[in-house]
């Protein structure tokens, strides 16, 4: 289940730096101390609970860039059913 998180979590750092550029999109994943990136922004490990870390990522984008980010993570979001988050209305 770990890995699905991984590669979940990937994939919204990749989305989120087309549309804020890489930098941007990882200095937010820096905030979430629970998530160890590689250089080229893919996830190496998640300490802890991965649920509460992707759960911190999200909220991370959102206050951020708010509806934006909510737009381009839904999709992602819906091809991993057995994943549980949550996207403020």
């Amino acid at each position: 289940m770990k890995e699905q998180y991984k590669k979940i979590i990937s994939e919204i750092i990749a989305k989120q730096s087309i549309i804020l550029g890489p930098q941007m999109a990882f200095l937010r994943v820096k905030k979430v101390v629970n998530i160890e990136l590689s250089d080229d922004g893919k996830v190496i490990d998640i300490v802890g609970d991965p649920e509460i870390a992707l759960q911190k990522l999200i909220d991370q984008y959102v206050e951020l860039s708010g509806q934006i980010v909510k737009n381009t993570l839904n999709p992602i979001l819906k091809r991993y059913p057995s994943i549980k988050t949550k996207i403020d209305e």
